[in-house]
């Protein structure tokens, strides 16, 4: 077990001297990897003078590319260099060569763990979730209810450092942006004719998960009508290469005019074009969460899941939820009639708006 650095020794306790190099294993969705930046900050400042590894499937790499708490990132290649079973003992033997001393699992599965046991990391940190605990040194004992419904993501993820005497500064996201993404926001937004001095508005009108996440395309082009009507805005439309069709359909719907971004930007330069925009009209979704971190004036439109536990962080975010006895129900597709999306109007959205332009 990690001979190369016999001052290790396994207590509940964590002594900083001792610990020279942490592997941090990400989540693998935007908005929840996101919503570990205040943990990742927290173990920076428990942990100094170590050398901080994440590693993270290459969709969320964006996310901590820039993080001033985070050394090195190790990309988890699960299409290609770490595919399928060789793969996985090829993920293996390549986190062995970085001799790390402390693994600290965001990800919830159990295949997190596992590759971390064989990989032969001698304290291995995280929640007990997906019967993995035998395979953690340090395992911290959850229920599905203690993450679903009573607590907010970030707390979870500080909740696994804490029962070990790890302090932390708090709940703010940290996103930071590369100039690279800068210059090709810059460049993107001049083409099509928009200045510096300009008003943008981003809409969000997808959302990874199921189709209960979404508030209505007529309803977001009805919503960009008004904008534009009362602030002659630029609108951007914001999604995934999957979301294409739900981008074109709010472009063709909007009276005006509007720049469908659906799949054409990568992340980083999205979270740029984000920062960019003098406000951010989304449903609950991974770009949600970046534009709360970014501290973009922000409305959200929250369906069937949970504000209280995936609500965005930041002061200048509002959300607009209409109370139903079925909501929230955290299912993937309305298994009845939507109405929790159906009885937010297009005014009701637009009274927020006006509060934050």
């Amino acid at each position: 077990m990690n001979d190369n650095n016999p001052k290790i020794k396994i207590s509940k306790k964590l002594d900083p001297d001792t610990i020279r190099r942490i592997l941090i294993r990400s989540t693998n969705w935007v908005g929840d990897a996101i919503l570990t930046t205040p943990a990742i900050r927290a173990i920076r400042g428990n942990f100094p003078h170590s050398e901080i590894t994440i590693l993270a499937k290459p969709w969320v790499v964006p996310v901590f590319e820039e993080n001033p708490h985070v050394d090195r990132i190790m990309i988890y290649d699960a299409n290609n260099r770490h595919k399928g079973w060789r793969g996985k003992i090829r993920l293996i033997k390549d986190i062995k060569k970085r001799e790390f001393d402390v693994a600290i699992l965001f990800q919830n599965a159990i295949e997190a763990a596992i590759v971390a046991f064989f990989s032969r990391i001698p304290i291995r940190i995280g929640y007990d979730t997906d019967r993995r605990g035998l395979f953690l040194t340090h395992s911290v004992s959850v229920t599905r209810n203690a993450k679903f419904k009573d607590i907010h993501e970030t707390d979870y993820y500080l909740g696994i450092l804490t029962p070990f005497g790890l302090t932390h500064d708090g709940t703010g996201l940290t996103l930071k942006i590369s100039e690279s993404n800068h210059r090709s926001a810059d460049k993107l937004l001049t083409g099509y004719g928009i200045g510096e001095s300009d008003q943008i508005v981003g809409i969000n009108p997808g959302a990874t998960y199921g189709s209960a996440k979404r508030w209505f395309p007529e309803r977001y082009a009805a919503l960009a009508d008004k904008i534009q009507e009362r602030y002659g805005a630029h609108i951007l439309i914001f999604g995934a290469p999957g979301e294409k069709e739900i981008g074109q359909k709010v472009t063709q719907l909007i009276k005006k005019s509007a720049i469908n971004l659906c799949g054409r930007t990568t992340l980083g330069e999205a979270i740029a074009l984000i920062s960019r925009c003098n406000l951010f009209i989304t449903n609950d979704s991974g770009l949600m969460h970046v534009a709360a971190a970014l501290d973009t004036p922000l409305v959200a439109i929250f369906g069937p899941t949970n504000p209280k536990t995936t609500g965005p962080i930041g002061t200048k975010s509002k959300i607009v939820r209409i109370h139903v006895p079925c909501s929230p129900c955290l299912q993937p597709e309305c298994p009845k009639d939507h109405g929790c999306m159906k009885e937010i109007s297009v005014d009701m959205v637009f009274d927020i708006v006006r509060t934050l332009v």
